[in-house]
């Protein structure tokens, strides 16, 4: 394994106002003014590009594990929002996944499967000193975060899943007009990324094209609960990161994922949140992690979409108990969830 770093990071401090509002922060991609180090890891999975930093005493790191179609700045409107607190958060590692953000694809398709994902942010973990970890998956990133648990029970300390995709997803990949109903936008998507992987460059020159009219906003409209609001730098970031070739590989291999089989052997405390208009999370999905695993709590926040760590950040913070909840924020966790939340905290964040 082999590191490469580039200049040492420089924390910059800025005063924020709390970010109680809608899509409050920017996305960035500039990691030190998060404070965060930069490395190129070279692991048995591949080459992983990977932001990390805020080291403190502790041997248990903070894994943020970015969806499909994203990259590690999804997280920075989460960060921001956690600056605004006393609950900074400290020993993070945010890595681009292999064939998103910086990070390249993999040299073997077949290592790209769940549970080589899992394997590698692992890895990526240890390399970089810790030994435990709390992990928190968004969108697809939630089956890695969750195979991570399975695999590495003794190492993972919690799991946190915001707008987690899960078995509705797994559904509408093995049988995309059978189930089109279940998530009509998800397999509306699926598609259409598998029509653009075929066309190739043509595809991308399309990509492309449309973003230079504007449209991709009124595109991705369908995965914000107030896409208008939306600020413009989340919409560049997920143009960016428009790579069909890349989006049907992460789905068909979500599609393959044996997902009870494997959750069933979690063991720690597992939260999950998603907007009340998530799009691609159903109230069976819910149900169905539930059965999978006990323990997990589950809340929805009102006024998000599939986004909820950029849509409404400093709530998502609260819910998976990162923070403690201003008095500005809504409540509206079932009375049962609330028990259950104060016998499953994530208190080792």
């Amino acid at each position: 394994m082999s590191i490469q770093l580039d200049r040492p990071a420089t924390r910059i401090d800025s005063v924020t106002p709390l970010g109680v509002g809608y899509t409050p922060y920017p996305v960035s991609a500039d990691a030190r003014r998060f404070g965060l180090t930069t490395s190129s890891m070279r692991l048995r999975g591949g080459t992983v590009v990977v932001r990390h930093g805020r080291r403190s005493t502790s041997d248990i790191a903070t894994i943020l594990v970015h969806g499909a179609a994203g990259s590690w700045t999804t997280w920075t409107p989460l960060l921001q929002a956690a600056e605004t607190t006393a609950h900074d958060l400290t020993d993070l590692i945010i890595p681009d996944l292999p064939g998103w953000g910086d990070s390249p694809p993999c040299a073997d398709e077949s290592a790209s499967g769940v549970e080589s994902m899992a394997e590698l942010v692992a890895d990526v973990a240890r390399s970089l000193g810790y030994v435990r970890w709390n992990v928190v998956g968004h969108s697809m990133g939630g089956f890695i975060a969750l195979q991570l648990a399975a695999s590495e029970t003794r190492a993972t300390a919690s799991v946190g899943l915001v707008s987690a995709t899960s078995f509705s997803i797994q559904d509408s990949v093995r049988h995309p007009i059978r189930q089109f109903w279940a998530l009509p936008a998800f397999t509306t998507l699926l598609l259409t990324m598998r029509m653009l992987r075929r066309a190739g460059p043509l595809g991308h020159g399309l990509v492309r094209f449309v973003a230079g009219l504007g449209l991709l906003r009124a595109l991705v409209a369908p995965l914000f609960s107030r896409p208008e609001a939306v600020n413009a730098s989340v919409i560049a970031a997920l143009g960016a990161e428009v790579r069909p070739a890349g989006f049907v590989l992460a789905a068909t291999r979500a599609g393959a994922y044996d997902a009870a089989t494997h959750w069933a052997q979690i063991c720690c405390p597992v939260r999950s949140v998603h907007g009340d208009v998530d799009v691609f999370v159903t109230a069976g999905d819910d149900e169905r992690l539930r059965a999978a695993v006990p323990q997990c709590v589950i809340s929805t926040i009102e006024g998000a979409g599939h986004f909820g760590q950029v849509e409404r950040p400093l709530e998502v913070l609260h819910r998976l108990e990162i923070i403690e909840a201003p008095p500005t924020l809504s409540q509206s966790i079932e009375p049962a969830a609330q028990e259950s939340c104060r016998g499953n905290a994530l208190g080792t964040f």
